[in-house]
């Protein structure tokens, strides 16, 4: 039976850029539903069942895209949404959620999860998670990261070195580094060794000691989401929220929370490892690795006819919609009403660079 004071966020405000232009200002890619016709925030919510209770479940993502992820996820709430006016990063996202919990559950111990994974089997992850809660009830002082067992020597990773295991908790050890993307001879010898993860960007923390960590390490956002939790429950939520989170200053967990907790004595950065298969789909080769291929090595969710041509990734927006090459390879194809992308795969990384320099009415 679940904890009466286990609570999961679901970070979905990232932009997606890199799925352009199928992701859009107002349609983010944590919304497509192209993972067999559902999204990546559907997939994150649904890996919570058994785990936490719906009602003890909370998304932060763009107040923008409220209404989008209220037609998506009618199950959450306006109250379990928590709308940012503007992106600050991932310490203020993960702030914004502790100090609204903290304020309502002191007991109160929250996952901090991300829509931009596919994650198997649910059963590990579960089981996983569930260590990471107990960390964190017994102990408040304990910051729980989640490490990857890495399948390759990936180099656009952060990575978490796990250190001594924690007596009592299978599979939980002590963290005794982060590290932010390696080159590739670095990346291979953290492989060798068997103690490196990567760096999940999950994590379970306390609420309050969250908060009390964030007041020694980041002051300033400590003192903005002090107020906007002050204010949460009145009729100003609104206008402090939109007068103080965009004065928040602009940084990530790992860089403002996690790396200087780890070299504190007052707190205890914890690792579990999972050994699951873990998906970042960020990008449309990423995205091209949940199709499965035809002999010719061409995928897509699209109506796709090819002569003499290999290793294309045709997608579309429109069911009708027919992509047809001839002689061609290593190709992306990406068909929506209004944009057309055609790039080689090995170029895909430039996406994000294209649509950055889109007219605004293309965004």
């Amino acid at each position: 039976m679940p904890h009466p004071s286990r609570y999961a966020m679901i970070m979905a405000g990232g932009a997606g850029t890199r799925l352009w232009p199928m992701s859009r200002k107002d349609r983010p890619k944590q919304l497509l539903p192209f993972i067999g016709g559902r999204s990546l925030l559907q997939l994150a919510a649904h890996r919570l069942e058994g785990i936490v209770p719906p009602q003890r479940r909370l998304i932060c993502t763009g107040e923008a895209h409220r209404q989008a992820i209220r037609e998506a996820l009618p199950q959450f709430s306006d109250e379990q949404i928590l709308g940012e006016p503007v992106g600050r990063d991932t310490v203020n996202a993960v702030g914004f959620t502790a100090a609204v919990l903290s304020k309502r559950d002191p007991d109160a111990v929250f996952a901090v999860l991300t829509a931009d994974h596919i994650i198997e089997p649910q059963a590990e992850f579960a089981r996983k998670l569930d260590t990471g809660f107990r960390l964190a009830e017994d102990d408040r002082t304990r910051l729980v990261t989640f490490a990857i067992k890495p399948s390759f020597p990936a180099t656009g990773y952060g990575y978490v070195e796990s250190g001594a295991p924690i007596a009592g908790y299978d599979g939980a050890f002590r963290a005794l580094q982060f590290v932010e993307k390696p080159d590739e001879e670095t990346a291979r010898a953290y492989l060798r060794t068997g103690t490196f993860g990567w760096n999940s960007g999950m994590f379970i923390f306390h609420a309050g000691q969250f908060m009390e960590a964030l007041s020694w390490f980041k002051g300033q956002s400590y003192e903005g989401l002090v107020k906007i939790a002050e204010a949460w429950d009145g009729p100003d939520r609104q206008a402090v929220l939109d007068e103080v989170y965009p004065t928040l200053p602009k940084i990530s967990v790992d860089y403002a929370i996690m790396e200087p907790a780890a070299k504190d004595d007052r707190l205890a950065v914890c690792c579990v490892p999972m050994d699951v298969s873990w998906m970042d789909v960020g990008s449309w080769p990423s995205y091209g690795e949940t199709l499965m291929p035809d002999g010719a090595g061409c995928r897509g969710n699209a109506r796709q006819l090819h002569l003499d041509s290999r290793n294309i990734l045709a997608v579309s927006d429109d069911p009708r919609h027919v992509i047809a090459t001839i002689g061609c390879e290593d190709l992306i194809v990406i068909h929506t009403a209004e944009v057309t992308l055609v790039c080689p795969a090995g170029e895909s990384q430039r996406v994000k660079e294209l649509a950055s320099a889109v007219d605004v009415d293309l965004q």
